[in-house]
């Protein structure tokens, strides 16, 4: 017998969770495009960062991912992005200084992290903006009463899902960026620098 033979099976059943899994992705990723498009929650959140002063990201764990992508597509069209990591940017730095036109976009899906409701809790209380996305509308984050509270339509999880949270991450850094005065020269200077600095490969 060959000794390829014990492979096959193994490929096969590979290949079958892998269809699986593609096609699972699809459908999730398909139900955050149709809600994406009819639930104006994405729009009211863009406009609120927009709005705002001095724009905060915070999350914990994996959700600490999702933040930092998000801060990291804001501050190509906006000023401000501050993302709260514990060490340059500490929440006890941002707790004393709260002012009414700060936005704090705080980030938590399972498993909750007691740490960004602790802080999220303390920022709308000193004044600040809210808004949370999360991924239940019994998740603690959901509780505080946040301006925005973003959940996944039904059928997706973000946790089983977290290109649909990519996705969405994506949508609203596109739409502040659309509607941000001053955008398209912030992104052209950047591109710039980035030429001037030789930072990339050509």
């Amino acid at each position: 017998m060959s000794d390829d033979a014990p492979a096959r099976p193994q490929r096969r059943s590979a290949a079958l969770l892998k269809r699986r899994l593609v096609d699972e992705q699809r459908r999730q990723l398909d139900a955050m495009l149709d809600w994406a498009l009819t639930d104006p929650t994405l729009e009211e959140m863009a406009a609120q960062i927009v709005g705002a002063r001095r724009r905060f990201i915070i999350g914990a764990t994996k959700s600490f991912a999702y933040a930092s992508l998000l801060a990291l597509d804001l501050s190509a069209s906006l000023a401000n992005v501050h993302l709260v990591d514990g060490t340059i940017i500490r929440p006890i730095d941002v707790l004393s200084d709260v002012r009414s036109s700060d936005v704090m976009v705080a980030f938590s899906v399972q498993r909750y992290r007691k740490y960004t409701i602790d802080i999220a809790s303390a920022f709308r209380d000193a004044g600040g903006r809210l808004l949370a996305i999360t991924d239940s509308p019994d998740a603690p984050l959901a509780q505080l009463g946040a301006d925005v509270v973003l959940v996944p339509p039904p059928g997706v999880s973000f946790d089983e899902s977290p290109s649909s949270l990519s996705l969405m991450i994506n949508v609203i850094a596109s739409l502040t960026a659309a509607s941000a005065k001053g955008a398209g020269r912030r992104s052209a200077q950047r591109d710039h620098l980035g030429e001037v600095l030789d930072l990339y490969l050509e």
